[in-house]
């Protein structure tokens, strides 16, 4: 269908019909109407019938570097090109063009993301409980006690949160009552209660004791000591869901979005963890050693990962264009990434330099969730998740398939092919390898090693 500059009014028919078909609200299609005039205007010498995936990919590299654009705004412009070229013009280029993986990657970080939350944010004032005024609230003083106490042993900002979420639980379950007042016998009670009311794992049951002492013992100061009658939590032995080879080579096949594709077949390839590929930079990427740096991991570990020989010539690509659009950024005056304050601090021009970009960017730039700084940071790691999932329900898996399955896809394929245990828990950053154990039982497990009676005959 030709069409020199603007959609005819026929088109605008279809285009319409599409939209509803689509279930966009009657109340957004005069926006959806109104971000096609947009992309018309800003290529008016360009009939449409000749555009093409880089005229796209132009337009929304512009657009995605306003930092006024939101997140909601961003989507209804890719998803209104996308009805436009799938549904109307039907360009062949279109099909393939991965208008999902700009849709996700527009997604902005939380002010709780872990990536930023425990950066760019001072650590509360501690001050000793009997130091807190009369008519001051004491859950809330000691709230910033905690914070502080956890922030001052640098424990990760998901440690942090759950903490101070079972702090607070701990205290609805008391009637709201002076968390100073409460001891032993109480902690006891709600774990407790946990167990045998909620019927919580021994993990989670754990990590309420955990944070119950730390909070005891480090803000206020006291030892609850030994729990005489506490009830532990049942301890179901659960293994890791792990993919056959042929499984993942029929997930990996389905992820349609060829930047998931990419990093879904790295957290494979090296056994990263979804964080530390969504927030991998460009200097952790060796391609003369073949080797990745995974930097500051779970307990605040770097380790060295292969880098696979498949993934190669895509990675390398993919570095080139985040060069390409660090260079339109610093252009357009952003550039900047998110760095720890200690490392802004000692490297002031590193944020806007290409080794520290993220590997995996964001669509667009973005107001730093904290410092309120524009800055393009990674993909969201939800856009990865919801990628691997809906490949796995293509794939006709029927497992319960996360990304965490790649890692243990990746250990137990090892240890199939013969690697001892001790690199096995080097590569996943296991601190002791009882952790990396698990998986001989995955290779243990009947069916595998033994033979069933019913085959003796």
């Amino acid at each position: 269908m030709a069409m020199e500059k603007a959609p005819e009014s026929r088109c605008w028919d279809r285009f319409i019909d599409l939209a509803r078909n689509a279930n966009v609200p009657e109340r957004a299609l005069r926006w959806y109407v109104r971000r096609i005039e947009q992309y018309c205007a800003a290529h008016e010498d360009l009939p449409l019938g000749q555009h093409g995936p880089e005229t796209v990919t132009a337009f929304l590299q512009k657009a995605g570097r306003s930092s006024t654009l939101q997140a909601w705004q961003f989507r209804q412009l890719v998803h209104a090109l996308q009805l436009l070229f799938r549904g109307v013009l039907r360009a062949p280029w279109a099909d393939p063009f991965d208008w999902a993986c700009w849709m996700d990657g527009a997604r902005q970080l939380e002010t709780g993301h872990a990536t930023v939350a425990r950066h760019n944010m001072p650590v509360p004032v501690s001050r000793r409980p009997e130091a807190v005024e009369p008519d001051a609230d004491p859950e809330r003083t000691l709230t910033n006690q905690l914070i502080a106490e956890i922030r001052r042993r640098a424990y990760s900002i998901r440690t942090e949160h759950a903490y101070v979420q079972w702090f607070h639980r701990y205290v609805r379950f008391h009637g709201d009552r002076d968390p100073r007042e409460l001891g032993a016998g109480h902690a006891q009670d709600y774990l407790n209660h946990l167990a045998l009311h909620r019927q919580v794992s021994a993990k989670t049951q754990s990590q309420a004791l955990c944070a119950l002492v730390f909070f005891y013992r480090q803000v206020l100061g006291r030892d609850l000591g030994q729990f005489s009658e506490l009830v532990p939590a049942r301890k179901p032995r659960h293994l890791p869901t792990v993919l056959s080879r042929e499984e993942t080579t029929r997930l990996l096949a389905a992820i349609w979005h060829q930047l998931f594709g990419l990093m879904a077949g790295l957290m494979y390839g090296t056994g990263m963890r979804l964080m530390e590929c969504v927030r991998l930079r460009v200097l952790d990427v060796d391609f003369e050693y073949a080797k990745i740096v995974v930097r500051d991991g779970k307990g605040g570990k770097d380790r060295v990962v292969p880098l696979p020989r498949r993934y190669r010539e895509a990675l390398q690509a993919q570095i080139a264009a985040v060069e390409s659009l660090h260079r339109l950024d610093l252009d357009a005056g952003h550039g900047e990434v998110f760095l720890p304050d200690a490392l802004a601090r000692k490297y002031p021009n590193a944020p806007r330099e290409l080794e520290w970009q993220y590997v995996f960017p964001s669509a667009r730039v973005t107001a730093d969730p904290r410092s309120r700084k524009v800055r393009r940071h990674h993909l969201h790691e939800t856009a990865l998740q919801r990628a691997i999932k809906d490949a796995a329900a293509r794939a006709g898996i029927r497992k319960r398939v996360t990304s965490h399955t790649l890692r243990h896809s990746f250990a137990t394929h090892l240890l199939e092919a013969g690697y001892d245990i001790r690199t096995v828990q080097e590569l996943l950053g296991h601190a002791d390898v009882s952790t990396t154990m698990i998986y001989t039982h995955v290779l243990n497990r009947p069916g595998v090693s033994v033979t069933s009676p019913a085959d003796f005959a």
